[in-house]
């Protein structure tokens, strides 16, 4: 008798092993893993960039002293961004909104830096600032791959507690929220649904 019942259970545990490797007891918590890790990223991209600033700013004043104001909108969007700290694990829609906000301050102040290094003519041609402006477009280019890696992430992440069956698992075991996406800032989103404007 004893072998026949365990002919009759040993079906019932493989398929039950088969129903728990394929319902998400692992992929869920992986997931979640790789969406703080993508978070991880980007924050340490925007870290490169902020250490690269005081360099940056430090080559153009020796060249354009008079351009105190953007020099120091710099200086300070540097200092707002880096203050911004989001640990990924416990990041919620209006740490990320604001801590987009601070970057993105960051990222127009840059812009308006290089837009004036173009009126000298001696900077642009200053070995330093060549390399250190090379570094900070290496820099954004990373920031954005980081950024596109972590909202592929999140969405592999909010498939996972979304789609049965792994959604199943997520309810009977770890209740996870769905994972608000990476968006532009409220300020850039106006000037991105604008048309740009070319003048000749």
């Amino acid at each position: 008798m004893r072998p026949f019942r365990l002919f009759r259970t040993l079906p019932v545990v493989i398929c039950l092993a088969l129903t728990l490797t394929g319902c998400g007891i692992q992929s869920i918590p992986q997931s979640h893993n790789n969406v703080e890790a993508a978070l991880a990223e980007i924050t340490n991209q925007y870290k490169r960039r902020a250490d690269l600033v005081p360099n940056l700013v430090k080559v153009v004043q020796g060249y354009a002293t008079h351009e105190k104001d953007t020099l120091t909108a710099v200086t300070e969007a540097r200092a707002k961004a880096t203050s911004m700290e989001i640990d990924p694990s416990k990041a919620t829609p209006e740490q990320i909104e604001k801590f987009q906000a601070a970057q993105s301050g960051l990222s127009q102040a840059l812009g308006r830096l290089l837009v004036v290094s173009e009126k000298y003519p001696d900077l642009k041609a200053n070995q330093n600032f060549l390399d250190l402006q090379a570094q900070l477009e290496g820099t954004e280019n990373r920031i954005t791959i980081a950024r596109q890696r972590y909202i592929e992430a999140i969405k592999g992440f909010n498939d996972l507690i979304t789609v049965p069956p792994t959604s199943w698992t997520n309810s009977l075991f770890y209740h996870y929220e769905k994972m608000p996406q990476w968006s532009v800032a409220p300020a850039d989103q106006q000037k991105i649904e604008q048309p740009p404007e070319v003048k000749f």
